[in-house]
C-alpha cells in the first residue's frame, strides 16, 4: 500500500513537470519568435529565461489554485477546464506584462494562438496521464458501514465518481464492530458514515492499527474540534474552542475589503448591469430586479437584490419552491444569467451597503431556515458570520447540496477563516461560474425549498 501511493506521487510529479514544461516550451517559441524581436528593448540569454521562468512560476500559482495538476483526483473534463482556466490567466498577465515593459499594446494575435496551442497541449497531456494513471492505480474498492440514516445519499456521492471508488460493500453498525472489522479486511478501504461516535471510535482505531485506509464522515462537532486550538499548558493535550465567530481585528480587515472590492467590481461590470437590464425588459417587459428576505449575521433580515431570472410573480400559484432542472417559470435570458451566475451582481450593492460579505455563507430566506432548524437546529450556526457573495460551500458544494453538508463546508469556512482563506476564494471563484454542477436545479423529489423568487 505505501508503495503504492509513492508510485502514484512519482506519476503525479512527472506529469505536472511535463504540463508545465509543454506550456514553457510553446511561450518560450511565442516570445522568441515574436515579441522580443519586436519590442523596443530585447531581452537576451538571461532576460529570455528569466521570462520563462516567471511564466512558469504564474503556472505553477494558477493550477496550484484551480487544481490544474490534480491527475487522478479530478474528472478528465475538470483536468482540463482546470488547466484551460490557469493557463488563460497566466496568457492575459503576461501580455499585460509585455504592454507594460514596452510600453504599448502589441498584436494579441500571437497571444491567442498560444492559447490555442496550449489547448491542444493539455487535450492530449491530460488523455495520455488520466490513461496511465487509471491504468496503473484502478478505483479502490470500498465498504460502507452506515447506522441509523438512509444512506442513499452517500452511496451516490460515491458511485457518481467510479473512477475512483467502486463501492462494493455496505454494512449497518447493528452488525457489530468486530464483524464489520472482519468484513473490511477483503476490501482496499473503509468509509465510515453517520454511525455512532463510540463505535466509530473503535473502528477508526482498530483500522488504524491495521493500516485499513479509513474515510470519515464528519459531525458538526468533528468539524468544530477539529478547528480548535492545541494548547499545552498541562502535561495532557488540551483543545481550546472559542466559538465566538471573527475577532474585531478579522471583521474589520473584511470589511475594508468588502468596501474596496465591491466598488471596484460595480465600476467594472456597470456596462453588464445595461445589458442585462435591457435584455430583461426586452424579454417580457417586467421588473429588471427583484429583491427578497434574507438572514445574516446574527439573524438579522435585509433584502437581497439580484437580476430577475423567472417570470414575475413566480410564486403566485405555487408558492416557495426551490427551483428546479427543467424550472417552466426561469425565462430564456435568466436560465443564461443562472448559468454563468451573473443573476447575482447586484449583491454588490448589499456589500458596499455592510448587509453582505464578499465571502460567507449564502444567505437562507427566514421562512425557510426556520423550517430546516425545526429538523436540525445547528444551521443557525452559519450566522456567526455575514453572509456572503461566494463562499466555501459555494466552490466545494453543489448548487442541489444538501443543508447539512452545506452546514459543514460553511462550519470548514467560518472555524478556519482568515483573510487569505478569503483571497483563495475570490480566487477561485471563476472555476465554478461556467461549471454546470455547480449550478444545476435539484431533481423533482428534492425537500429543500429556496432561490424561488417572490414578488419584485
Amino acid at each position: 500500500m505505501k508503495q503504492q501511493e509513492t508510485n502514484k506521487r512519482i506519476v503525479k510529479l512527472l506529469a505536472a513537470i511535463a504540463i508545465i514544461a509543454l506550456e514553457c516550451m510553446v511561450y518560450w517559441f511565442i516570445w522568441n519568435r515574436y515579441y522580443n524581436r519586436i519590442i523596443e528593448f530585447p531581452f537576451w540569454r538571461r532576460g529570455n529565461w528569466l521570462m520563462v521562468a516567471l511564466y512558469g512560476i504564474l503556472l505553477l500559482f494558477f493550477n496550484q489554485m484551480y487544481g490544474g495538476l490534480r491527475v487522478g483526483f479530478l474528472r478528465r473534463g475538470n483536468l482540463m477546464y482546470s488547466q484551460m482556466l490557469s493557463v488563460t490567466f497566466v496568457n492575459v498577465i503576461t501580455y499585460l506584462q509585455i504592454a507594460l515593459l514596452d510600453k504599448k499594446f502589441h498584436n494579441i494575435g500571437y497571444v491567442l494562438g498560444m492559447e490555442l496551442a496550449d489547448a491542444v497541449v493539455i487535450v492530449l497531456w491530460c488523455l495520455a496521464f488520466q490513461k496511465v494513471y487509471e491504468t496503473l492505480f484502478p478505483p479502490r474498492r470500498m465498504m460502507l458501514v452506515y447506522g441509523e440514516r438512509p444512506a442513499f445519499h452517500l452511496m451516490d456521492k460515491i458511485n457518481s465518481r467510479d473512477d475512483k471508488y467502486i463501492l462494493e460493500g455496505a454494512m449497518n453498525i447493528s452488525n457489530g464492530v468486530q464483524r464489520i472489522l472482519q468484513e473490511a479486511l477483503k476490501y482496499d478501504a473503509v468509509i465510515l458514515g453517520d454511525v455512532p461516535a463510540d463505535q466509530r471510535n473503535e473502528i477508526v482505531k482498530v483500522c488504524y492499527r491495521m493500516n485499513i485506509r479509513t474515510y470519515i464522515v464528519p459531525k458538526i462537532s468533528d468539524i468544530i474540534i477539529r478547528s480548535a486550538v492545541e494548547l499545552n499548558i498541562f502535561d495532557s493535550p488540551l483543545y481550546l474552542s472559542r466559538n465566538e465567530g471573527l475577532s474585531l481585528e478579522q471583521e474589520a480587515l473584511k470589511r475594508f475589503a468588502d468596501i474596496i472590492l465591491s466598488a471596484i467590481a460595480l465600476i467594472v461590470t456597470s456596462p453588464f448591469f445595461l445589458i442585462i437590464a435591457v435584455l430583461i425588459k426586452l424579454t417580457d417587459g417586467g421588473p429588471v430586479f427583484y429583491k427578497q428576505r434574507r438572514l445574516t449575521k446574527d439573524r438579522k433580515e435585509f433584502d437581497i437584490y439580484k437580476f430577475r431570472t423567472m417570470i414575475p410573480d413566480a410564486e403566485k400559484n405555487c408558492g416557495a419552491r426551490l427551483a428546479s432542472e427543467h424550472d417552466p417559470r426561469i425565462t430564456p435570458v435568466g436560465k443564461f444569467l443562472r448559468a454563468c451566475r451573473m443573476d447575482e451582481l447586484p449583491q454588490l450593492f448589499n456589500i458596499l451597503k455592510g448587509e453582505m460579505s464578499i465571502v460567507g455563507p449564502r444567505p437562507e430566506r427566514p421562512e425557510i431556515a426556520e423550517e430546516i432548524e425545526k429538523e436540525m437546529p445547528e444551521f443557525s450556526y452559519r450566522l456567526k458570520v455575514k453572509a456572503g457573495l461566494t463562499g466555501y460551500a459555494q466552490f466545494y458544494g453543489k448548487y442541489n447540496t444538501t443543508p447539512y453538508d452545506k452546514l459543514k463546508l460553511d462550519l470548514t469556512y467560518i472555524r478556519n477563516y482568515s483573510f487569505f482563506l478569503d483571497l483563495k476564494l475570490i480566487l477561485l471563484t471563476p472555476k465554478i461560474l461556467l461549471l454546470k454542477e455547480s449550478t444545476e436545479g435539484v431533481k423533482p423529489e428534492a425537500e429543500e425549498v429556496k432561490d424561488s423568487e417572490g414578488e419584485a
